[in-house]
């Protein structure tokens, strides 16, 4: 049920939250959209103080946008999810309806496609995908819809590797496994998916080749990312991670507001100018 006085509320949950750039881009679109009644704030929540938050909401609460780790824990607390959302196990969006239900999705799946298309990559024919956290199953749903051939995972670990091919499996791309060591390698992909903390791809810079494909890496700060700069010095494509959270929060505004298109132009130029302080 919606506030009668216009006042609607929506947040980003997570731990560490500090840092989140959600807040710019979602005020950046109500801004250009005009809704006035409405806020965005962040709230410091582990998953232990989840479901008491999410209980205590009253009838102005719009949506919530979850980071980690509430991804998965944020599931059992809602009526329904997505297909995308379970293809994955991970609800990043929560949208309370007017009947008061409480609806997951996952728009960092479509956010990735998004992001991609806007550079032109429409479909490749394989990729390579550097870590296996909880980003590199996102990117494996990403490429499934992609993705014509095989998908290299570069991972650490017998565990991390067993991982990935079972995401593989449920999602139907064909997953192979190579070592860490071989990394290199993955830079001759037509399509390379860095999903791993900062830093742990700084090895691999001179070992761009001299025609590069397109690199789509997900951190955002700090930003460029050497293998990022790299890239751009050798003229190949680089997607990075503000561009995967603006499309994913474009997505966002819109189920929670029911406005469409969100402002993808302002809201990008927010998330750069908040960037730019820091």
């Amino acid at each position: 049920m919606a506030s009668t006085d216009g006042r609607r509320r929506a947040a980003v949950l997570g731990s560490p939250i500090a840092h989140s750039l959600s807040p710019v881009l979602h005020r950046a679109a109500y801004a250009e959209l005009g809704l006035a009644g409405w806020s965005y704030d962040r709230f410091e929540i582990d998953e232990a103080a989840l479901p008491g938050f999410v209980e205590g909401l009253d009838s102005t609460w719009a949506g919530l946008s979850l980071t980690m780790p509430l991804k998965r824990a944020i599931i059992p607390l809602l009526d329904s999810i997505s297909g995308t959302a379970s293809s994955v196990e991970a609800v990043n969006t929560v949208v309370f309806t007017k009947d008061g239900r409480r609806v997951g999705d996952n728009t960092d799946i479509p956010g990735m496609i998004a992001a991609l298309r806007e550079r032109g990559v429409e479909k490749t024919d394989s990729a390579a995908v550097l870590g296996a956290g909880a980003t590199a199953s996102s990117a494996l749903a990403a490429l499934s819809e992609i993705c014509t051939g095989p998908v290299t995972a570069y991972v650490r670990s017998r565990e991390r590797g067993r991982e990935m091919r079972g995401w593989g499996e449920r999602l139907g791309v064909d997953v192979r496994i190579s070592d860490w060591a071989e990394a290199e390698q993955a830079l001759h992909a037509p399509l390379v998916v860095a999903t791993t903390p900062a830093g742990a791809t700084d090895a691999l810079t001179g070992a761009v080749p001299d025609r590069p494909g397109t690199l789509f890496d997900v951190l955002y700060e700090p930003w460029p990312t050497g293998l990022a700069a790299a890239w751009a010095a050798r003229n190949g494509t680089v997607v990075g991670g503000l561009d995967l959270l603006v499309h994913q929060a474009v997505l966002q505004v819109e189920q929670m507001t029911g406005r469409a298109p969100a402002p993808l132009v302002a809201m990008r130029q927010a998330g750069e100018a908040a960037l730019a302080t820091r």
